[in-house]
Parts: structure tokens; C-alpha cells; sequence
């Protein structure tokens, strides 16, 4: 039953569910779908929350838009190694690097390798991440590693972790010609998150603006 849950939750952010028909503005009207209120997720900003009378629109995992999550199950390589997903490098990066990194301590457990959290996507890869968050609160450690070096990525080190998941971000668009296809699709919208946001959030957070920015930048390679 398990699998089959995670069969189908793969399934969807991989972007299986289409539209089955266009607005007069050309994009698909699933994307502004209604979602009755009491099928509306805690979390969740629901696609009809977008104004798409100005040009809005959520980027949701209930329909193909969810591909741009982090979570979404879109593999891409970086810097020589594969990830599954960009929250399996996100979380990926808070477990030890190595046999004598310091995350490695008695008092805590650490359930998987590294390169098991870089193949795992959606809800699998932030739990370990949850996992992660708590052995770091009880280190008292306050960094994520990259490559070998430490990123403070709720200090000073806020840029250097918003370039890491910009770079992951080209990446898994420009490895993946259907998913470059599906940005360019949408055009100028402006991109909404699909859940609720931190009051000053880090830019990593801020997936929607990472993936405007990678459009422009595939608009301008492509001279579009």
C-alpha cells in the first residue's frame, strides 16, 4: 500500500495530469482550478488563489505546474553527481559528508547516507530532512555542507545557499527538454507558491522567483 502511495504522489508531480482545455488568454484552465475549501491542504495556496486576470498563476502540485517544486521526482546531475529531486540535494546537504565531519556525533542517529537523501524525492526527502533538523538542533549546529564547505544558510551564508538551489534549478530545466518546454509555456505569468511563506524568507525558499529568473534566462539563450 506504501508503494502504491508513493506511485501515485510521483505520478502526479511528474506532471501526468494535463489540460484538457485552453483559455482565451492560451494557457490551460486547469491551472486556475477551484478547489473546494475543505479539500484545500493546511499548507496550501489552491491554483484558483491566483489572479489570472493579471496574469497570475500557482505554481501547484495539482497539476503539471507541480513539477516545478522542489519535491518534485525531476532528476538532473551538479557538479558531477545526481540528484533525484532539488529537495533531495536541499536535505541532502544537512547529513555528514564524511566519516570524521563532525555532524557525526554518538548522541545522534542518522538514518541514511547522504547519497540515499540525494535519490530520494517529494514528502520521503523532507522527512529525512526533519530528521536531520533535529539532530542539528541537538548538535547545536547551524550549517549545511556542500562540496566540503559550510554554508550558514540562515546567516551570512543566506546567497551562497540561494546560488546552490538556483544552479539545481537550471539544472533540472535545462537536463529536461519537457519540462523547459512546460516554462516556456507559461509565457510572462508571474509564478505563485503554492504553500504558505515565512515572513522574510531566505531567497532559496522563493522557488517561484527562481524558476522566473530561469525562464528569462532560457528566453535569452533561446532568443525568445
Amino acid at each position: 500500500m506504501k508503494n502504491l502511495v508513493q506511485f501515485l504522489f510521483l505520478i502526479l508531480f511528474s506532471g501526468c495530469v494535463h489540460a484538457s482545455g485552453l483559455g482565451s488568454d492560451g494557457f490551460p484552465d486547469i491551472w486556475w482550478q477551484v478547489v473546494p475549501d475543505d479539500q484545500v491542504k493546511g499548507w496550501e495556496i489552491p491554483p484558483h488563489a491566483a489572479r489570472r486576470d493579471l496574469g497570475e498563476v500557482v505554481l501547484s502540485k495539482r497539476n503539471e505546474l507541480g513539477q516545478f517544486s522542489n519535491l518534485s521526482a525531476t532528476p538532473f546531475v551538479l557538479d558531477g553527481i545526481k540528484y533525484a529531486s532539488v529537495e533531495g540535494l536541499w536535505q541532502g546537504m544537512k547529513y555528514p559528508e564524511s566519516a570524521n565531519d563532525e555532524r557525526n556525533k554518538p548522541e545522534v542517529t542518522w538514518p541514511y547516507t547522504r547519497e540515499q537523501v540525494y535519490a530520494m524525492a517529494g514528502f520521503e526527502a523532507k522527512k529525512a530532512g526533519d530528521i536531520a533538523n533535529a539532530n542539528m538542533r541537538l548538535l547545536g549546529i547551524k550549517y549545511i555542507t556542500y562540496k566540503g564547505e559550510k554554508v550558514f544558510y540562515n546567516a551570512e551564508g543566506k546567497q551562497r545557499h540561494y546560488e546552490i538551489i538556483l544552479d539545481a534549478s537550471r539544472a533540472k530545466t535545462m537536463q529536461s527538454e519537457s519540462l523547459k518546454k512546460l516554462l516556456l509555456s507559461t509565457g510572462n505569468l508571474k509564478f505563485l507558491p503554492d504553500h504558505k511563506q515565512q515572513d522574510n524568507p531566505n531567497p532559496a525558499y522563493l522557488y517561484h522567483e527562481i524558476f522566473m529568473k530561469v525562464r528569462d534566462e532560457v528566453k535569452t539563450s533561446e532568443g525568445k
